[in-house]
């Protein structure tokens, strides 16, 4: 996977994809704000919202748009301003 498959910018927002041992994340920062979403490394269990990549969950959602909706107010922007990597367009149940 490339820089460019795991990157994406927009709207002075920057997301960022990567995976642990355990899960995939997709770590937002913006707003001098962050915020991530997590889910199993198999991609199939809920996604879990949180205000860092290593947080305390906040919130945990079936859908990727709710997630991201959930990431929006975090960052105080609307949920379609926010960049998706091509590596993350995938998350969700």
């Amino acid at each position: 996977m490339t820089d460019d498959e795991r990157v994406a910018t927009d709207n002075d927002i920057t997301a960022t994809y990567h995976e642990t041992e355990a899960e995939r994340v997709l770590a937002f920062e913006g707003n001098g704000k962050t915020a991530a979403v997590a889910q199993n490394l198999e991609g199939y269990a809920m996604l879990k919202v949180r205000p860092t990549t290593d947080g305390d969950e906040l919130e945990r959602y079936y859908g990727f748009d709710m997630a991201l909706d959930h990431v929006g107010e975090l960052l105080d922007v609307a949920p379609h301003e926010l960049p998706v990597p091509d590596a993350a367009t995938d998350m969700g149940m």
